[in-house]
């Protein structure tokens, strides 16, 4: 039989390539580790506070405060900005689940608004429509490497007294307006999950603030709520980074920029490669906005990126629908409105493999690939 386009002949394209990563840095990780190893210090201590301080500065904020996982850095900032039971948070439909859960987790109610279709961020104009005297803050979710509309987002937010919160776990290294996603509003929050853009061996997460007392505040939620001399007075989370993983990610830390220039390279290929598919919607930049291309998301025009995921893949190429379900169709939520463009891009996206270490060859198996799988259907 003679191969098709599809058959895996080529060398694989993962979604995610963390070997050549781990290839590249394994010696200074394997380095860094063993320091760890060595100073018999693993829960907080001085590299995890070191690694807080080189974030922060990466970053351009006076604080970070590192933790377990991106969930407990979105609970922790609720928590640190006095949200909770009978309270409302405005947030996105179109995101992974942890923004609502954190909502939900603190004993607030998640309140959707739908999004862009172009670049998935939240409508602010929509946002406003949904404020009551109940609303306590709002949650953009800057999702794929983009940042949301910050500056409308926080003159509105400064007009109404409600407070940000960056869901920025998607975006270290994003900027809009030239300044980083995560420093606009009152708390960014970061995850460092395997496969984000800067991550850890296991999992991590980090607020960043540029407010004293409000860090001070997530420090001491993080760590059971301690008041000193054994007394607690506030109840707390064991939410702490540990000092492995601080390790690994004071390795990666500094290629940050590096690397985030690498995604935007590769997708420009990948916008040259693609720019005469028709069946597809490129990823839109706004003008404002430094994309980090946590995903390269198209759009399927007319069809289910789900019924080509299996063909794809099988063919050694790594692709991926996100967000199957808008959240405002959870049934574990009460707020359920219609959110069309969320529901439209939950049917519709599929994610190709992107990394820094993605190779211009590798690019192009993929688009051969993906296009004989679009003309099968």
């Amino acid at each position: 039989m003679q191969d098709t386009p599809l058959t895996a002949l080529a060398p694989p394209v993962p979604a995610v390539d963390l070997a050549a990563e781990k290839a590249l840095l394994g010696a200074e990780i394997h380095a860094a580790v063993r320091d760890v190893l060595d100073s018999g210090s693993f829960i907080l201590g001085p590299t995890v506070e070191a690694f807080e301080k080189e974030a922060a500065a990466a970053l351009g904020a006076a604080h970070a405060v590192s933790l377990n996982s991106g969930t407990d850095a979105i609970v922790l900032a609720l928590r640190a900005l006095g949200v909770g039971p009978g309270d409302e948070v405005i947030t996105t439909s179109y995101s992974f689940f942890a923004t609502a859960e954190a909502i939900a987790l603190v004993g607030a109610k998640p309140i959707f608004v739908d999004v862009h279709p172009e670049t998935f961020d939240l409508v602010v104009s929509q946002v406003e429509a949904r404020i009551t005297e109940r609303t306590k803050a709002v949650i953009p979710v800057h999702l794929y490497g983009q940042s949301a509309d910050m500056t409308a987002l926080k003159a509105l937010a400064g007009a109404r007294g409600l407070f940000v919160v960056e869901d920025a776990a998607q975006a270290i290294g994003a900027k809009w307006e030239g300044r980083c996603a995560g420093t606009i509003g009152e708390f960014g929050t970061f995850s460092f999950y395997p496969s984000k853009n800067i991550g850890a061996y296991g999992d991590g997460g980090m607020v960043v603030t540029n407010d004293a007392t409000l860090a001070e505040h997530a420090r001491k939620l993080r760590n059971h709520g301690p008041a000193g001399g054994g007394v607690h007075d506030t109840i707390g989370y064991n939410s702490r980074l540990d000092a492995v993983q601080a390790a690994i990610l004071r390795v990666k830390l500094p290629r940050m920029d590096a690397w985030s220039t690498a995604r935007r390279a590769a997708a420009a290929i990948y916008d040259g490669l693609l720019a005469d598919e028709e069946r597809l919607v490129l990823p839109v930049t706004r003008p404002a906005a430094e994309h980090v291309y946590h995903q390269y998301v198209v759009r399927v025009r007319g069809g289910r990126p789900a019924d080509l995921v299996d063909r794809i893949n099988a063919a050694g190429v790594g692709v991926r629908v996100y967000y199957g379900k808008p959240l405002s169709e959870m049934p574990c939520f009460e707020d359920r409105p219609a959110t069309p463009d969320a529901l439209r891009a939950s049917q519709e996206v599929l994610a190709l493999p992107i990394g820094p270490f993605l190779r211009p060859e590798q690019q192009q198996r993929v688009v051969q690939v993906v296009r004989a799988a679009l003309a099968t259907t």
